[in-house]
């Protein structure tokens, strides 16, 4: 279970990386664009600009939510397994001899 959710969350942060990455490159291009005169450029970079704050904003917004659902679920997780030790092992048995079943078949 938790190696589902390190994947799901290692998708999560590789998301927001490529948000961060897409923005960078959004703000570099709006730079190089500075001096290019004409008012619907100057509007173009106005929309892109406000555009990319808000961007910003949404994607330091998720990155604190999967912050704080990842602590949530490592507690939870931990709390769990702390109250009930043979219930996970058996747990864990359990999804080991499914993976070996169904890895044998092959």
């Amino acid at each position: 279970m938790t190696e589902v959710n390190e994947m799901s969350n290692n998708s999560k942060q590789k998301f927001v990386s490529d948000m961060k990455s897409v923005v960078a490159d959004a703000e570099e291009i709006l730079r190089a664009t500075a001096g290019v005169a004409g008012e619907k450029m100057a509007d173009l970079r106005e929309r892109v600009g406000e555009r990319l704050r808000d961007a910003k904003l949404r994607i330091a917004d998720a990155e604190a939510l999967l912050v704080d659902k990842t602590k949530a679920a490592a507690r939870a997780t931990d709390d769990y397994v702390n109250q009930n030790p043979w219930q996970a092992v058996g747990v864990a048995a359990g999804i080991g001899f499914l993976f070996g079943i169904i890895i044998g078949r092959r």
